[in-house]
């Protein structure tokens, strides 16, 4: 019965999850499509300046602006006193040169007058040194009195523009991260944490496993946060205060938003910008957010895209994967912050290549985006990012060339939206090929600190498979327990590896409905506490998988071996499960090269009315995953793509939108009598096309 109700819950859940984001789509109005804003900075330049600057922002295309994100000092220059009169003049000019606005809470900026009265609110560090003011993201979101004080400034920020219908939305802090802070209140609030979840520290005790090695606690007042500089630190230790930091993120989210939801009308919604790359923990738990919103630059030096001067565009998974991650969160989404042109802060920040951030625009656009956001308007002449480009220059009036292209991108949507049309619907095939990837940040963690072998790594292990889906075409939704597997004709759990009984049950239920459940190599390893099963090894899927788990095995580097598949060889080294298969299980794969050549690596089996295909292994490059599924879509009569490397094709709103990040001109795989709106069917690199079926 308790098994069934879990279930249920789950489903619910779900279910309420797609109702709810259905009703967040009318913040913003359909025919739109998409609109642009920039982040202006009012409090950095003379008040003389103002109106010429927005002006020209309006005159270049932009439908926003973005106010007050680190203007804390400004906004109460001392303890209680408040200045609202700038920012009112600020507003004014925006709405009289036709620009909605986005209000910004100024959280990661707090004023020196409050760090030097409190300096508990800054962040600590575990050899007990302090984070100091001139920087930002300094204070600490655990500590008891920022918490409560920085509410007071929120508030007051909500009375004054919650009622403007000048004010479009809210933004809240600064790219919000989880942060270790080793501080008095933190620690409390740590230890009030696992309290509260396990209740008696018998519990907490079986859960982190403290028999070993002479853990064993007696009382909650002995438990610290986990030293991150001490060798063999318990790892459920580690993986709740993992849990404890995004959730202390996600709540101080969450109640700035409860507090400003009391004094704002409905037509105003709240955000953030998250960094994907650091902020996957609290995502989908700061529930309180209308949608969320993600950062994305692509050209700082560490990310080098296909032939010699990919560098300039960056791989074009990184936006296409933030899309299809943040997409399905809440069913409508943002980028509140894309790249202008060349940057100061990475490690090599070369120019990107003209026509380079006209492609990110339409790349954010194909994914679905309801607006996009650049970071900044003009290029600042002090401060730490002084070489930060922004769409005009440090003379506050020339357009930079990436400027012009966003001008240009604004210029090409008002094109757009003459041939919108509302009942237009997207290809069958290509919703016919739409994919699940299961994702929960906490596998990532635990694998993190278990890898076993330098060669594996979760992300790459991932886009092994997201990688494939694109090259075939296929729309993509990462997805968390609380979704509806049911939508979805094929869903991949990748290395999904702490499960329970009631996830396995989801999936069960799953296939026998008739979907077809793809998992790999190390799921199913652990208890969510992050323990191995008392049983065989992944003894939980068995059932589910038609298979055993005999052993795995970790290769080293220099000596790859091969899997075998339909007869052609693929290398492995990272990690690979031999497979014992049940009598009705089919055999797609063997292993070859060491003492156990010959034995099963992938399998497949039917299950009710659905399949599940069970790949254990990793393969080095990711050909032997695409493989896989080009053989799973086939069984299932899915029409795939076969796209070059750098070409993605997305549809929304019943237009095709195709970007082209490779070195070479492409033809695209279209019909050859669809109209082009924007580009045509041979696309340059850094090209866009644009069509209706």
């Amino acid at each position: 019965m308790i098994k069934k109700i879990i279930l249920v819950a789950a489903i619910l859940a779900g279910s309420a999850l797609s109702v709810f984001s259905q009703q967040k789509k009318t913040y913003f109005d359909p025919k739109d499509l998409t609109i642009v804003g920039t982040y202006y900075y009012p409090e950095h330049w003379d008040e003389s300046q103002w109106e010429r600057d927005l002006k020209q922002i309006k005159d270049l295309g932009f439908d926003f602006v973005h106010y007050a994100e680190f203007a804390w000092a400004q906004l109460e220059p001392s303890e209680g006193v408040y200045d609202f009169a700038w920012l009112d003049r600020a507003v004014d000019i925006a709405d009289k040169n036709g620009l909605k606005v986005i209000m910004c809470t100024s959280t990661a900026t707090p004023p020196v007058w409050l760090i030097r009265n409190h300096p508990d609110i800054l962040i600590e560090h575990e050899n007990g040194t302090k984070m100091d003011h001139g920087a930002r993201q300094h204070p600490s979101v655990s500590n008891n009195y920022y918490r409560q004080y920085s509410m007071k400034m929120i508030e007051k920020l909500a009375q004054r523009y919650g009622n403007d219908k000048r004010i479009m939305g809210w933004q809240l802090d600064n790219e919000p991260r989880p942060a270790q802070d080793y501080g008095k209140d933190a620690q409390q609030r740590f230890r009030d944490y696992v309290k509260n979840k396990y209740q008696t520290i018998g519990a907490l005790n079986k859960a982190w496993g403290t028999a070993f090695w002479s853990q064993v606690y007696s009382d909650f007042s002995e438990i610290n946060i986990p030293r991150v500089s001490q060798m063999f630190m318990n790892t459920h230790q580690i993986l709740d205060y993992n849990r404890f930091t995004t959730d202390e993120m996600a709540g101080f989210l969450d109640e700035q938003t409860i507090l400003i939801r009391k004094h704002i009308g409905t037509d105003q919604w709240i955000t953030t910008n998250y960094i994907p790359e650091y902020s996957d923990g609290h995502l989908r738990k700061s529930m309180e957010l209308d949608f969320h919103s993600y950062t994305r630059y692509m050209v700082f030096g560490e990310n080098y895209g296909i032939g010699r001067k990919g560098y300039r565009l960056g791989p074009v998974e990184r936006i296409a994967k933030a899309n299809d991650f943040f997409r399905t969160i809440d069913g409508v989404y943002g980028v509140m912050e894309l790249q202008p042109g060349q940057v100061n802060w990475g490690t090599i920040n070369s120019q990107p290549l003209p026509g380079a951030v006209r492609l990110w625009l339409w790349h954010v656009f194909a994914g679905g985006s309801s607006f996009t956001c650049t970071y900044r308007y003009r290029q600042p002449i002090y401060g730490t990012e002084l070489y930060h480009y922004g769409i005009v220059g440090p003379d506050g009036v020339t357009p930079t060339k990436s400027g012009l292209e966003y001008s240009e991108f604004s210029k090409e949507l008002a094109q757009l939206r003459k041939e919108y049309n509302p009942s237009a619907k997207n290809p069958e095939a290509y919703e016919k090929r739409r994919t699940a990837i299961l994702y929960n940040h906490e596998n990532t963690w635990e694998m993190q600190k278990n890898k076993q072998t330098t060669e594996w790594s979760t992300e790459k292990h991932i886009d092994k498979y997201y990688d494939a889906l694109k090259n075939f075409g296929a729309p993509v939704d990462f997805i968390d327990e609380r979704n509806d597997l049911s939508k979805y004709n094929v869903v991949i759990a990748p290395a999904y590896e702490m499960v329970d009984e009631a996830l396995v049950q989801r999936w069960k239920e799953y296939a026998e409905n008739g979907g077809n459940l793809v998992l790999t190599c190390r799921t199913g390893h652990k208890t969510r506490n992050g323990q191995l099963f008392e049983a065989p090894f992944a003894a939980p899927i068995y059932s589910l998988i038609g298979a055993k788990i005999d052993f795995y095995d970790l290769l080293q580097p220099s000596t790859p071996d091969q899997v075998v598949f339909d007869g052609q060889k693929y290398d492995w080294t990272s990690w690979g499960e031999i497979l014992v298969p049940d009598t009705n299980t089919e055999v797609w794969a063997t292993y070859e090269g060491d003492f156990y050549a010959g034995r099963p690596s992938i399998t497949t089996h039917r299950l009710g009315k659905g399949t599940v295909t069970y790949v254990g292994v990793d393969s080095h490059d990711g050909t032997m995953e695409k493989a896989v599924l080009k053989k799973l879509y086939g069984k299932l009569n899915v029409p795939l793509l076969d796209l070059p490397a750098g070409l993605h094709i997305e549809y929304r709103d019943g237009f095709g939108i195709a970007v082209n990040y490779s070195d070479k001109t492409l033809s695209l795989p279209v019909a050859n009598n669809v109209k082009y709106i924007i580009g045509g069917k041979d696309i340059k690199t850094a090209g866009v096309s644009v069509w209706k079926e």
